[in-house]
């Protein structure tokens, strides 16, 4: 197979959000000449990655997510050092797992959540074992719970990183790369020509839920967080609460700040947040760490997240020189690190290995 792109080539991407952005400065080391339109600003809030929590959890997530976003989820462990390696400014980077507990009336749910876990583990090669945990185990594990929960589930390995902290290092990294960032500029596919004279080589679209006037069968997927200051909370790692309704998850960042989030809600609705959801997610915190009664609120925030019919992201080419990659749904940072991969080697090998790895396709017309 050819490559795609040849050396020194021009790239249009459309979308500064977590896959347009890691795309633009790879490239771009790469010896491309790129430009980036973005809808929003350059602070990244209209991307439905900066509200995330920004947690890579494959076995975790694995209870709502196919095995092809497990082993993203895998892959993006691995990656995500590596990928952050090169920038310009520091972006926290944790892997110490993750800590599931539970209340006693709440045992039931957490044996089946169990039994969901232990059927991944058989169909996904290389997920690490979970350590069950008694009392003991759950305060050795995590000193900030201990006396709270007398059982709970480790899950070894597991990581997070720091969204906004990314996002800032990489608007750095694509101005000291020569990247070309067009904020507050939407564009349309149709506004460009790739291969033409006068245009870019290739044009690729990274918008989410902005390109739903070509991708049709994009729907959003409305989420809900709360970011808080919490001085007297010291949680090591992200600590998820088995409930009945919903499974809440609380992820530290650095210096006291913690992100808690569990709603997800069939709807394009960007208003602020219900007061139903305010008063679930920050009550259900407060069950895990009686610390979060004195926190401080910093965002109450919402964002809808682009997710195709069968919740797995999409590749495909809508016409020749024209490559679009949407649909990464509630899981964003496991699978930004694959899609970007396998985009690079499409682009300069003609063909991704990886791609069978992740059950991709590329889709549409034959390149030219």
């Amino acid at each position: 197979m050819q490559p795609l792109l040849s050396p020194s080539s021009s790239v249009t991407i459309l979308g500064a959000g977590l896959l347009g952005s890691l795309l633009a400065t790879s490239l771009a080391r790469q010896g491309h000449r790129v430009q980036v339109f973005e809808a929003g600003g350059p602070d990244g809030v209209g991307s439905a990655a900066y509200v995330a929590a920004a947690m890579v959890a494959p076995l975790a997530e694995s209870v709502v997510a196919e095995a092809s976003i497990v082993r993203m989820g895998q892959h993006a462990l691995a990656r995500w050092p590596e990928l952050i390696a090169p920038l310009p400014a520091p972006v926290y980077w944790q892997q110490n797992g993750t800590l599931i507990v539970w209340h006693r009336q709440d045992a039931g749910d957490a044996a089946r959540l169990r039994g969901l876990f232990e059927h991944r583990q058989a169909e996904v090669a290389g997920l690490p074992a979970m350590q069950p945990l008694d009392a003991a185990g759950v305060a050795a594990a995590d000193p900030a719970l201990a006396g709270r929960f007398s059982q709970g589930l480790l899950l070894p390995g597991e990581g997070q990183i720091d969204n906004r902290q990314l996002f800032a290092a990489l608007a750095q990294d694509m101005q000291q790369l020569g990247v070309a960032v067009h904020y507050d500029s939407p564009r349309e596919l149709g506004d460009f020509r790739p291969g033409e004279a006068g245009q870019s080589d290739w044009l690729i679209d990274c918008r989410g839920l902005g390109a739903r006037q070509q991708w049709q069968a994009l729907r959003g997927v409305r989420g809900e967080v709360v970011r808080i200051h919490a001085p007297e909370v010291t949680l090591a790692r992200p600590t998820r609460l088995v409930h009945p309704r919903y499974s809440i998850y609380v992820a530290p960042k650095e210096n006291h700040v913690f992100v808690i989030g569990a709603t997800e809600i069939e709807s394009d609705d960007r208003s602020g947040m219900s007061v139903r959801s305010a008063l679930e997610l920050l009550s259900a915190a407060y069950t895990i760490h009686s610390g979060f009664a004195e926190a401080r609120i910093l965002e109450l925030s919402t964002q809808c997240r682009p997710t195709l019919p069968d919740n797995l992201p999409g590749i495909r080419m809508p016409r020749p020189r024209v490559l679009q990659i949407n649909g990464m749904y509630r899981h964003g940072f496991m699978q930004a690190p694959a899609l970007h991969d396998v985009a690079l080697q499409w682009l300069n090998q003609g063909q991704s290995p990886l791609a069978a790895q992740f059950d991709l396709a590329l889709q549409g017309t034959a390149v030219t």
